[in-house]
């Protein structure tokens, strides 16, 4: 049974349709690309799924059980949990306590030391700048620190949006490691980019979306051997 699995998913905003009858399947412990270009559908997905936004028609299933409708805050108890479009840092107060912002379910309460811990392994600069106002980070921590808070939750399902805007290459190549590391520790990840190479590159499988509608879906390896997505998305 998949982890995460929409069906004919139609969502959007008011009374716009951005996702036309999708469905897709997150298996576990494995890290999913959906790729496309801007417009695509892929932020609404995510959304949608967070329930930020309401689907118009649809199922939405974790773990075999619904979660369309749901509050977001229930999501998140459920295991589900998104790294932002933009960070969304509160950049006024400290590294430390978004972190702690991060945690407020009572079992991610509970176990906060443990996990900090954990995350601190995974971005020692992050415990360097513990007193640090988020807002003065760098780019590249900024993004650490929106991934560890995410982390900060437990989830069993890591949703990232477009986690490379606005990164230097190199810190985008220090980025897809680093996703790696944490799916390597047992976190499934369902990664949304525009960096279609890197994010294939590191998925087992992917979804490519166009104007809502999923128009291409294997192995993510194999994806980037299509003619049509070279042509379409990586300029070859």
């Amino acid at each position: 049974m998949p982890l995460l699995e929409v069906r004919n998913l139609t969502s959007g905003y008011k009374d716009v349709s951005v996702l036309h009858g999708i469905s897709i399947q997150v298996e576990r412990r494995e890290i999913l690309a959906v790729v496309g270009s801007n417009g695509a559908g892929k932020s609404t997905l995510l959304k949608t799924v967070s329930g930020l936004l309401h689907p118009f028609t649809g199922e939405i299933l974790f773990d075999g059980a619904p979660i369309q409708g749901l509050e977001p805050h229930r999501i998140v108890e459920k295991g589900v949990v998104q790294v932002p479009e933009g960070r969304q840092l509160f950049s006024y107060l400290t590294v430390r306590q978004n972190l702690q912002v991060g945690s407020h379910t009572q079992e991610a309460r509970n176990r906060r030391p443990e996990t900090l811990d954990v995350i601190f392994q995974l971005f020692p600069v992050l415990a360097e700048r513990g007193h640090q106002m988020a807002g003065t980070l760098s780019g590249g921590e900024q993004q650490m620190l929106a991934t560890a808070r995410a982390l900060m939750a437990r989830p069993n399902l890591l949703m990232m949006d477009e986690p490379a805007w606005g990164l230097a290459p190199l810190l985008v190549h220090r980025l897809f490691d680093t996703i790696c590391q944490i799916n390597q520790q047992g976190c499934t990840i369902l990664l949304v980019e525009q960096h279609v190479h890197q994010a294939l590159s590191i998925a087992r499988r992917g979804y490519v979306l166009e104007r809502g509608l999923v128009v291409m879906e294997g192995e993510g390896r194999q994806l980037l051997k299509d003619e049509r997505l070279k042509e379409s998305y990586l300029g070859i």
